[in-house]
């Protein structure tokens, strides 16, 4: 059985991605930087139990119901839901990749919570819909539904852009 990693480690390999899928609950990096650190501090309080089978699905639960109460505790679901999109992409100096980030940006910030985080977990952290029901305690067709209703709701938006951006 493997040791179970440290502190350190699990930073090293998880904060970045740990930090984005707090910016699809938060709506914006401060709150979500917040929320970050808080999930740190709990994790060090506590004992990372040896041979978990997968690491990366493990710590996505946890953070998935650290932020769930965050939620509780400052009633932002709304807030969160109609906030202000936070630039996730990075800055391009080509003008279209720019528009694109930009309006992938702003199509994301429209799709409800729910959506939004399935799309965020299987999208940018490539987790199966096995992992995303589990992490988010959802049985595994809300899952995919919620996920198709995602890319539904972003094609749609995002229409208009290829349309204009496709070779003739």
């Amino acid at each position: 059985m493997p040791a179970a990693p440290t502190l350190p480690e699990l930073y090293d390999a998880h904060a970045a991605g740990l930090f984005h899928y707090f910016t699809s609950f938060t709506g914006n990096e401060a709150d979500a930087k917040d929320l970050l650190q808080e999930f740190f501090i709990k994790l060090a309080r506590q004992t990372i139990p040896a041979g978990i089978a997968n690491l990366r699905a493990w710590l996505l639960r946890l953070a998935h119901h650290h932020a769930i109460d965050w939620l509780r505790r400052h009633r932002v679901r709304r807030d969160a839901e109609e906030a202000a999109p936070v630039e996730v992409f990075a800055t391009h100096a080509d003008p279209d990749q720019a528009e694109l980030a930009r309006r992938l940006t702003r199509a994301l910030a429209l799709l409800p919570l729910e959506q939004r985080s399935v799309a965020q977990l299987k999208l940018w952290d490539g987790l199966t819909f096995e992992e995303i029901a589990e992490v988010q305690g959802i049985p595994l067709n809300t899952a995919a539904s919620r996920y198709r209703y995602a890319l539904e709701k972003l094609r749609s938006e995002l229409r208009p852009l290829y349309d204009e951006l496709k070779p003739s």
